[in-house]
């Protein structure tokens, strides 16, 4: 009797092992199986993921968040600001570290022409797309009609991105974990949302026992666009600053984001000023202005007391994230040095830059002209 019971108890095994297989081969979505996704523009767009194979990043940043992703593979084509072996292109950002073409740029150079690209494109260049061949076009221009319209002349799908300015904000890691969606690489994707998480909380358990009274105030400049910021450019909610538990000398501004000042409130909150904080991205426009007036800082008590400090250019062509994440070590490294002193800031911009694109790059950032100074304390003499 026990026999009989032991051998229908294995055949009811077999059976439900059989039944159990084909559920879960009939749930599990085929090879080469197409799905919507929505993309960061609410668009539906129907892909096969991990099928495609020819690729063109259009506008500001498509290309730098592809490569995180994706490195140079499977691209067809790339705007003319990305290929440096041009002559008639785009040059305003050749003298600024872009971290993605140190890691890709002599495989973008060898790459036929998508359109021009640049700040001053403000549509794609459909006819350029076309002559690339791809079958998939990553897309940094935020319009859902043009975009709808792009996709209806290519024939292929068009994915936009919205990734936002801020490396520690949900878009940044949605349009990553997108990225990761449409190429199969979902591993990828989440290996740098958990580094920035992970780095995000390293810094804040560093600062989170500071008492409001005990911050020094801080003010920011040098911010939006590359070619007209200036020491008036600042943000009164700026996102490192946040990240960094700093004070913000303007943080009661009604205003939110980035946004000039008037000379005579700079002049005003000048005693306040604790910390002075440069965006290397000003300092072009900065040296001709302090030429003309070397007065014009002195109202500023950290300028006084050697307290003003160059981050990183981080927003060029868009925002360069890995830069804005070691730019957020380097203010909370200069505003609270004695809880970041073991911080070296080349060896922490080493380890960012090869998580984001499997390099260490600190040497080759520093050498660039606009990298000068970078991540260090600057005076009088640095503007001369």
């Amino acid at each position: 009797m026990i026999k009989r019971l032991l051998m229908l108890f294995a055949v009811a095994m077999v059976v439900f092992g059989v039944f159990a297989a084909s559920v879960s081969e009939s749930s599990a979505p085929a090879k080469g199986q197409s799905v919507v996704v929505t993309d960061m523009v609410g668009r539906q767009v129907e892909i096969v993921p991990g099928s495609y194979t020819r690729v063109v990043c259009i506008g500001a940043g498509a290309l730098r968040l592809y490569s995180y992703i994706n490195g140079s593979d499977l691209l067809c084509g790339v705007e003319d600001i990305e290929n440096k072996t041009l002559q008639n292109r785009p040059k305003m950002f050749d003298s600024v570290a872009l971290p993605y073409h140190i890691a890709y740029g002599s495989d973008f150079e060898k790459l036929p022409s998508c359109g021009v690209g640049g700040p001053q494109a403000q549509t794609a260049e459909a006819e350029k797309i076309l002559s690339c061949n791809p079958d998939i076009v990553i897309s940094e221009y935020e319009d859902v009609d043009k975009s709808n319209a792009l996709q209806e002349q290519l024939g292929v799908p068009v994915i936009t991105l919205k990734p936002g300015q801020s490396v520690f904000a949900d878009p940044f890691k949605d349009t990553l974990r997108l990225l990761g969606k449409v190429f199969c690489r979902e591993e990828r994707a989440e290996e740098i949302v958990s580094f920035v998480e992970a780095e995000t909380q390293a810094i804040r358990t560093r600062v989170e026992a500071i008492a409001e009274a005990d911050k020094p105030s801080v003010y920011i400049c040098g911010l939006g666009n590359w070619g007209t910021t200036n020491h008036l450019m600042t943000s009164p909610n700026f996102p490192l600053f946040e990240a960094a538990n700093v004070k913000n000398v303007l943080s009661g501004l009604a205003t939110k984001g980035n946004q000039s000042i008037e000379k005579e409130k700079f002049v005003a909150i000048g005693s306040d000023i604790d910390i002075m904080i440069i965006d290397a991205a000003a300092v072009k426009n900065i040296r001709p202005l302090y030429a003309e007036d070397p007065t014009m800082f002195d109202s500023v008590k950290a300028w006084k007391e050697g307290e003003v400090y160059l981050q990183l250019a981080f927003n060029a062509y868009y925002t360069n994230y890995e830069l804005a994440l070691a730019d957020t070590w380097f203010i909370a490294k200069s505003v609270y040095p004695q809880l970041f002193e073991d911080i070296d800031m080349n060896a922490k911009l080493d380890e960012i830059t090869t998580l984001f694109l499997g390099q260490e790059m600190s040497e080759q950032i520093f050498a660039f002209p606009t990298s000068k100074g970078a991540c260090g304390r600057i005076g009088s003499e640095f503007f001369k």
